[in-house]
């Protein structure tokens, strides 16, 4: 299964193949729009707290719109933030006393910042004056408000339970998110081995990491939730180990290693996590290397 959204070409050749491939993928915008009638009449069904998706038969495929409350909230805020900045440099440029060229060249650069906001706004820039109007245009922000949170997936399955789909739909999420931390936070690649076994332990490892870090979400999951992985192991990273050498009159050294005190940050997150730093290692007595003087 894959969530991309392939061409009608690619979707034909899964269907084809023997045994044929089944698959969940995502629609582009224009699908959504052709469909967007025939859903209209379509109920909700819960798939789980907080999701509810409509079911559409067409042909052997069925369609699957989806909405999240999470997701709503969350692309809504952003739409929001967006805007407001968007609108509050929109008026501060309108206030400027510059030339039409300048003028321009600022709305292009505010354009760049905030571009999905930038489509809801239309904008005049007087040939004449360069005086700038601008206005809200409440009919493409009514139509976004409609798709905050909410996507078409299509499908060969021929389950009808939404919360099936919707698991098979979280496990691909979840596999393209395993992707993305192993090429991201733990570093897979590049791979510079030439060695065929020294590539496959090169990937063992990774996966052997992975495992850990996916140990650790679920424990913070369960322990400290609201903190990732990712900014779990950041507190980590600011605790250190250092040696601390002393000289004795008889020319040896006593070498103290020693770990630095937790943060409050962390020493809280220890706690929460319920892991306790070991006591500090004893010393040890180790001579003193000289270093060789060259020869002249």
């Amino acid at each position: 299964m894959d969530r991309g959204v392939p061409t009608e070409e690619v979707l034909a050749e899964m269907r084809a193949s023997d045994p044929p491939v089944r698959y969940l993928v995502g629609t582009p915008k224009g699908r959504l729009n052709r469909l967007e009638k025939q859903l209209v009449d379509k109920p909700w069904r819960t798939a789980r707290e907080g999701v509810e998706v409509k079911l559409l038969a067409e042909g052997d495929e069925l369609y699957v719109f989806a909405q999240s409350a999470d997701r709503v909230g969350k692309e809504r805020a952003m739409r929001r933030r967006q805007l407001k900045w968007l609108w509050g440099r929109l008026k501060k440029l309108a206030g400027m006393d510059i030339a039409r060229e300048e003028r321009l060249m600022k709305l292009g650069a505010a354009r760049s910042k905030a571009p999905s906001a930038w489509r809801l706004v239309t904008t005049d820039v007087d040939k004449t004056t360069g005086a700038l109007t601008y206005a809200l245009d409440r009919k493409k922000l009514r139509k976004v408000r409609r798709r905050e949170g909410r996507y078409l997936l299509r499908t060969n399955l021929t389950h009808d339970d939404p919360a099936k789909l919707w698991a098979y739909y979280i496990q691909l999420v979840e596999v393209e998110e395993a992707f993305r931390n192993l090429k991201g936070d733990l570093a897979i690649r590049p791979v510079f081995h030439q060695d065929e076994r020294r590539i496959e332990a090169h990937i063992f490892i990774a996966f052997l990491a992975y495992c850990l870090q996916i140990t650790l979400t679920r424990r913070l999951h369960s322990l400290a939730p609201g903190l990732t992985a990712r900014s779990a192991l950041a507190k980590f990273a600011a605790q250190q180990m250092i040696d601390v050498h002393l000289p004795t009159t008889d020319g040896r050294e006593i070498v103290l290693t020693r770990f630095t005190e937790p943060e409050p940050d962390l020493r809280l997150l220890l706690d929460r996590l319920k892991l306790q730093l070991p006591a500090q290692p004893p010393p040890r007595i180790a001579a003193v290397k000289l270093l060789e003087k060259p020869l002249l």
